[in-house]
Formats: structure tokens, sequence, C-alpha cells
């Protein structure tokens, strides 16, 4: 198994990642040998790794402007913000994730692939609040359902930037169970955004949350009594 791009999926990676094709092959040759040997991903995944995985992830740069400011929260193996950084050689790039065998994956792959403008922090998203600065975006890939992960990623995202968050199927199911959560957490009326519909079979589908206000950080409850 090696991280090349399949035939038929070639025009499509060509058209995402452009001059960047070759560094992408060799981030997807890490996840598909490192990546699988650690545990970050799962052997079926890996032969479907461009189809599922990687141009999944790149067409959401069609959603970023440039030179923005990116925190990808829950980064697991990079999916998407390492594959972001990849495709958007102008975006500055803050991986978030807690598991330090992931942060070493991350750290590795960001040294071998000389991403400068990418950093990995080991932390909990909601550790990260008032430590990193405001994002213009903040992303995230099955990592919660929205109502917890609006509660993690808007704080840090800047007023009037964005919450993108990969989903399946049930993003409008989503969006209307968690919409008054999302309204008290700051947020403007969520949409649902697809990506990549120009060049994949199957397009990504983007819950985009926009930050419109400041809300007061609720304190955590004491435990014991």
């Amino acid at each position: 198994m090696d991280g090349a791009v399949p035939n038929e999926v070639l025009p499509a990676a060509e058209k995402v990642f452009g001059d960047r094709l070759p560094l992408a092959e060799r981030f997807a040759q890490l996840l598909v040998t490192d990546g699988v040997v650690r545990g970050l991903i799962g052997p079926r995944e890996a032969p479907r790794i461009w189809e599922r995985h990687m141009l999944n992830c790149a067409v959401l740069s069609e959603l970023i402007q440039s030179d923005a400011t990116v925190v990808d929260v829950g980064s697991g193996a990079g999916l998407p913000g390492m594959v972001l950084a990849v495709a958007r050689p102008d975006l500055f790039v803050t991986l978030v994730e807690p598991l330090a065998r992931r942060t070493a994956f991350l750290t590795e792959a960001v040294t071998a692939l000389g991403l400068e403008r990418t950093t990995v922090v080991r932390a909990r998203a909601e550790e990260c609040v008032g430590k990193l600065p405001l994002a213009d975006v903040v992303t995230a890939r099955a990592v919660a359902p929205l109502d917890r992960l609006a509660g993690w990623c808007l704080p840090l995202t800047a007023v009037g930037g964005r919450l993108l968050a990969l989903k399946g199927s049930s993003a409008a199911a989503e969006i209307a169970e968690h919409a008054e959560v999302l309204s008290r957490l700051g947020a403007g009326a969520p949409s649902v955004r697809l990506c990549g519909d120009a060049v994949l079979a199957e397009p990504t589908t983007v819950v985009e949350v926009v930050r419109e206000r400041e809300v007061a950080q609720r304190r955590k409850a004491k435990r014991g009594r």
C-alpha cells in the first residue's frame, strides 16, 4: 500500500491540490503506513484514503479565505487540518489534539512535510480558550454532535469567524435539533454547504456556523458537596 493517487480520482486530486499534489501523496503515504501502525487510521480505510479522507477534507478549502488562521479541533490523524495545510500553503494552521500518540504523529508529519505555518498543540479545545489567538476558521471532523462541538469551538473563533464542521447525512437534522443551543453560544443561523460538488462524486457536507457575538463563558460546576 502506498500513498499514490488512484487513477479514478486523479483528475479531482490534480484539481484540488494543484502543484501541491506530490506533497499530498507524501502525507497520504504517512497515513497508510505510520498512521495505520499507530492506530490512527483503520486498516480498512487505507485503500480508500484518497476518496474518503484526503479529497473529502481538501475540498473544505473552498470555504476558507486567503491567509486565514485555522484551528483544527480534535485533529486525530490530521483530518482535515493537515490536509488543508498541505493544500493551502497560505493558511496558518493549528492542530489541537489531546492524545500524545496522535500529536507525536502530527508533529513528525509537519516536520517531514516542511509545513512551516502549521503548529501542533497537545490539549483539549476547552483548554486552549484564552491561550490561542482567536481564529478566522475553526474546523472539526467526526468529533462530536453539533451542540457540544460548537461549545468547544466557538470560543476559539473570532467574532465574524466561522466553525466549519464536516458532517454526513445528519447535518440538517443536527442543525434543527441544536439551533437554540447554537444561538445561546453566540452563533448565527447555521447553514449546510456542499464542497467539491464540481469534482467529487460525493461532495463533502459541511455545517457552517458564524460566531456573531461573544457570550459569557459559564463556569464549571464544582464537584462534590
